[in-house]
């Protein structure tokens, strides 16, 4: 699983230790988990890095689609218990105030980039790990990877997405089923189940991430994020407002560079050429 992380990331930016490692290359950023130590469980540091990296790469006009995946045997064991574990929870002295701002946060960040993101599983997700996978767009699992929704047998609840992604992944019934049981699923159930795209053999993940990242980012980028945008936006809208928000979107995107690329590199039967203008 190691050298599935190495075929993503040729040339990291990133210091030796830095849990949350960087690099773009090709019009793809690649964000990687960094602490195998720990199965890259996320620490309070973390957090904040995940959500800077994520918005350092969907600002850059360079990068056309996002890989997220980990170091070492695990993609993402959760949330650092290890001072829950000795009778802390990390939010003594918090303010109990009921309007909580979690606008900056990794999940909400990442469900509203415009970029695509793909999440390339090298090994097991359980918890916010899980939930950070299901926010991204695609899943390309290791064959040996699973998905852990172990939230109820730890006395909580999928607290970073995992209740709204999932009935709208799988349906209701199949979700709940899920859910209440903190069942773990693994890469060929999620794949049947329609969770991940694809469950490739371990040493393969990286690469088959990285070609379908270079797949998507070989398209107008200005498209797919507006066909991003329409995607979600179609979550929680009725068909004929729908359809009025994408006229709305397909109407600029007529008068740009891209467009006119596309159709004449389609009458001049070649590989087009976006600017992503």
């Amino acid at each position: 699983m190691a050298d599935s992380a190495a075929a993503l990331a040729p040339q990291t930016e990133a210091s030796a230790g830095e849990e949350v490692l960087y690099e773009v290359s090709e019009h793809v950023a690649t964000i990687t988990l960094n602490r195998p130590e720990r199965m890259n469980t996320i620490s309070g540091p973390m957090l904040r890095l995940l959500a800077e990296r994520l918005l350092q790469a969907d600002r850059d006009p360079e990068v056309r689609c996002i890989i997220l995946t980990g170091t070492g045997r695990a993609f993402c064991a959760g949330l650092d218990l290890s001072r829950a574990t000795k009778g802390s929870t990390g939010l003594e002295g918090a303010s109990t105030s009921t309007d909580i701002d979690l606008r900056a946060t990794p999940p909400t960040v990442l469900f509203n980039l415009g970029t695509p993101t793909i999440c390339a599983l090298n090994g097991s997700a359980a918890g916010y790990g899980m939930d950070t996978a299901l926010g991204c767009d695609i899943r390309i699992m290791a064959q040996s990877a699973k998905l852990a929704a172990a939230f109820t047998k730890r006395g909580i609840v999928p607290e970073s997405g995992g209740t709204w992604f999932l009935p709208r992944l799988i349906g209701w019934s199949k979700a709940a089923e899920i859910i209440f049981t903190g069942r773990t699923l693994t890469a060929a159930e999620c794949v049947d189940l329609g969770l991940a795209s694809q469950a490739v053999p371990d040493a393969e993940v990286g690469a088959a991430a990285r070609a379908l990242a270079l797949e998507i980012a070989a398209n107008a980028p200005l498209a797919v994020q507006a066909s991003k945008r329409m995607m979600r936006m179609g979550l929680s809208e009725g068909f004929d407002e729908h359809v009025h928000h994408v006229f709305l979107q397909l109407l600029p995107l007529l008068r740009t560079e891209d467009a006119l690329e596309g159709m004449k590199a389609f009458m001049e039967k070649r590989p087009p050429k976006f600017s992503g203008r």
